[in-house]
């Protein structure tokens, strides 16, 4: 499966899927005027990454400085998507990046966490 790549915008972050060394990340900002448009083509390229196979160890690093509530729930759809795979096939690991003194990506991260146990998520501390 080719590799998928979208470099961030203003208001997309950057979507670096390498699927060839089973390694996904997005990182930035995320507040796109058509949020269901923008994910929904991240999330065919995900499952299709996942129904490729079992047995893989897949890790993923998020490091959203900020997202809108229209990004916030396909974010939750996106970490459901893996949390189901997680449970079905090899190790996932989620890395949910963010910075020391933001509170509100730090709760998200616990609230993962607890909703999605089949994923083995790492809350961590980051700069940008």
């Amino acid at each position: 499966m080719p590799n998928f790549y979208l470099p961030a915008s203003k208001q997309t972050p950057e979507i670096d899927f390498k699927f060839d060394e089973n390694h996904l990340s997005m990182k930035g900002e995320s507040y796109p005027e058509n949020a269901g448009a923008f994910y929904g083509r991240v999330m065919e390229e995900l499952r299709a990454y996942l129904s490729g196979g079992s047995g893989r160890n897949i890790v993923v690093d998020v490091a959203l400085r900020y997202f809108n509530s229209a990004s916030t729930k396909l974010v939750f759809k996106f970490v459901e998507e893996l949390d189901t795979a997680a449970s079905n096939e090899g190790s996932i690991r989620l890395n949910w990046l963010f910075e020391e003194e933001d509170d509100m990506l730090r709760e998200f991260g616990e609230n993962l966490q607890e909703d999605f146990t089949s994923l083995d998520i790492n809350l961590q501390e980051t700069t940008y």
